[in-house]
């Protein structure tokens, strides 16, 4: 639950530097700010990537102390593809070919791609040994220093440049910090076994390369929004897709953190049979909890965009979010729960295949769509396309004759969160703000949660007793309430 908790938290400060970024860097710049993050996130997931995912797969608390030389590979994997890919990506910055972003933009975005993946590298090994008191400490601390510097810099400058080098700041500064915690006392680059290193690429590649395929969507909608629109349409447009990213990928993430691991476990203690027993309830619990999200987010959409929402994005914001909401919930529902068949199974090749459809999808979609006055024609293009990709996953997982959630699971939340957008729709007539959002977040989510309660959806009611249980006894005991005969 901490680790949950602690998503959560930093999706709403990763949100709120958004916004303040957004603010003070101003549509323009800010399209400029988000094309080099796409960038960024672009050339972080070709060359490190990899390696997050054998740490989130192969060390644990176990291997830490008696597998000393996992930790030894994946080290120096990361310090060989760092002095792999600077030079190269450096070289594509300034040699290569041109690009709408300016070549100083694309360098910093490389530039980025480092610090960000070693980030994630690091607090990936923390997650991975269970260690929530580090991650916590880890992930506030970047938080806080994002705050001062990066949104200090947006602020004090309006330079999409100073924000991406502060962003880079915050994350290197939170690392420093906690570095004693994150080493593992006698573990040296010359433990590193080159055989296992070959072991993890062929494990990692097909994830990484459906990872990179998905990343190469939203850079090229918003290269595609740059030319046809110019930086400042491009902005509000990134504007849109981040903030909704952000707030669905942490519900997921904290999901994933917890539920792969408990399907890993299966697999290695029950064996293939329990692992997708578990995958299964892992999907129908993923289920019951995005979908009922995405549809309260679009619920509450006009009181968020009225509430925090800076004024020269607004209109814009909640007409293309509305319209990239059902490829960002897809996205999600196969990132965190389809693809873990293939990962227990490490046959992930078909994961490939379902991006490269995606990608496809995308390019004949914004060629085929009318186009407008504004880049709703790529948020819709962008949508479809997750939709082609997340039909192809569960295609090819169909084929591998796994265990799939319970319908009556999938049915009680579909009718759940019709019944919340049911109830809460007619509200949205009334003037958006604080007040109507709590009246809508209060009608349909305690709509939903009282079919929860009353019907054990994906056997939430059931983990949430078993989790509050023992909490409500230790409260009751310290109180003085008398125990039970």
């Amino acid at each position: 639950m901490s680790v949950m908790l602690t998503f959560l938290i930093n999706t709403i400060f990763n949100l709120i530097v958004g916004l303040i970024v957004a603010k003070y860097l101003g549509p323009s710049e800010y399209g400029k700010f988000a094309l080099s993050i796409a960038v960024m996130t672009f050339g972080q997931a070709l060359a490190f990537e990899w390696i997050r995912q054998c740490g989130v797969r192969f060390y644990s608390e176990r291997s830490r102390h008696e597998a000393q030389h996992v930790r030894a590979t994946l080290d120096a994997a990361f310090a060989g593809f760092v002095l792999l890919f600077l030079p190269i990506a450096l070289a594509i910055a300034f040699l290569g070919p041109e690009f709408s972003l300016p070549r100083e933009f694309v360098a910093l975005a490389f530039a980025a791609s480092v610090a960000n993946g070693l980030f994630d590298y690091q607090t990936a090994l923390v997650r991975a040994r269970f260690d929530d008191r580090l991650f916590l400490r880890v992930i506030g601390t970047k938080n806080l220093l994002a705050v001062v510097m990066m949104a200090g810099g947006a602020w004090a400058t309006g330079s999409a440049k100073v924000a991406l080098i502060a962003g880079m700041a915050s994350l290197l500064g939170s690392l420093l910090i906690w570095s004693p915690r994150l080493i593992d006392p006698g573990v040296a680059l010359k433990m590193a076994d080159r055989l296992l290193a070959r072991q993890f690429a062929g494990y990692a590649l097909p994830i990484v390369a459906s990872i990179v395929l998905y990343q190469l969507i939203p850079l090229a909608n918003r290269e595609f929004a740059a030319r046809f629109y110019g930086f400042a349409e491009t902005g509000k447009f990134a504007l849109a897709y981040d903030l909704g990213l952000r707030a669905v990928q942490a519900i997921g993430s904290a999901l994933d953190v917890l539920l792969f691991q408990i399907a890993v476990r299966a697999h290695d203690v029950h064996g293939a049979d329990h692992a997708r027993e578990q995958i299964a309830r892992n999907m129908a619990m993923v289920f019951a909890i995005m979908l009922p999200a995405c549809v309260g987010l679009w619920i509450i959409l006009p009181s968020v965009e009225s509430l925090i929402v800076p004024e020269a994005y607004r209109g814009p914001f909640a007409r293309f979010l509305t319209l990239l909401l059902p490829g960002l919930f897809l996205f999600s529902l196969g990132q965190f729960s389809v693809n873990a068949v293939f990962q227990i199974a490490q046959k992930t090749l078909p994961m490939v295949v379902a991006a490269l459809a995606a990608c496809v999808a995308d390019i004949v979609f914004v060629l085929l769509l009318p186009r407008g006055e504004d880049a709703s024609s790529i948020a819709l293009a962008q949508s479809l396309s997750m939709a082609v990709g997340f039909v192809t996953l569960v295609g090819f997982a169909q084929t591998t004759r796994p265990q799939w959630p319970r319908l009556r699971d999938l049915a009680l939340t579909i009718a759940g969160s019709l019944g919340m957008a049911g109830l809460a729709w007619p509200l949205r007539a009334l003037p958006p703000g604080p007040g109507l959002m709590c009246a809508q977040i209060a009608l349909g989510g305690g709509f939903y949660l009282v079919i929860v309660a009353l019907f054990d959806v994906a056997g939430l009611r059931r983990a949430f007793v078993t989790k509050a249980g023992p909490v409500w006894l230790s409260l009751t005991k310290k109180n003085g309430a008398p125990k039970a005969s």
